[in-house]
């Protein structure tokens, strides 16, 4: 996004990830938070993932959402070889319909920690949103942002139903 160096790196499995991992990168272009976005598969891609994962503390990023449906190695894979927090998404899957991929993320063993999210869209929303969050810590103006992002939401919801016919 822009010139800005990116804060937050948005990484996902496969183009198929995408439609889910969309909704974080919404949230974060909504609040003006720089940040990139690659397909690195801990299965098909483990140098691309290495490299990434090495790199991402020197590069400066504060947060990496990663996404990944089934086996969903990749958020934990990432985990272990950077400092940077990591909030996985599990992509919703064909076979268990992201049941898979939540256990496989949510499950790392004590010492790689991995902030693990709701599967789907609402998951990729609050992993952007919490990414948000995090680096509103040390930017007040970000702080600001999400206040009042959060203000609006709360004004969205109507006191009473509305009711029909």
């Amino acid at each position: 996004m822009g010139d800005a160096a990116p804060q937050v790196g948005v990484i996902m499995g496969s183009q198929s990830d995408w439609p889910t991992m969309a909704h974080a990168v919404q949230i974060l272009e909504e609040f003006g938070i720089a940040h990139e976005v690659h397909i690195v598969s801990a299965h098909r891609t483990p140098d691309r993932l290495v490299d990434y994962a090495k790199s991402a503390a020197t590069r400066g990023l504060k947060a990496i959402i990663a996404g990944a449906g089934g086996a969903a190695h990749l958020p934990g894979m990432v985990a272990s070889m950077t400092r940077v927090p990591v909030l996985g998404v599990p992509v919703q899957s064909a076979a268990l319909s992201g049941v898979d991929s939540l256990y496989s993320i949510v499950q790392m063993p004590g010492g790689i920690p991995v902030a693990t999210f709701a599967i789907g869209k609402a998951g990729a929303t609050n992993a952007g949103l919490f990414a948000a969050a995090l680096l509103a810590n040390n930017d007040t103006g970000l702080a600001t942002k999400l206040d009042a992002w959060r203000v609006k939401q709360t004004d969205s919801v109507a006191p009473t139903p509305v009711r029909e016919g």
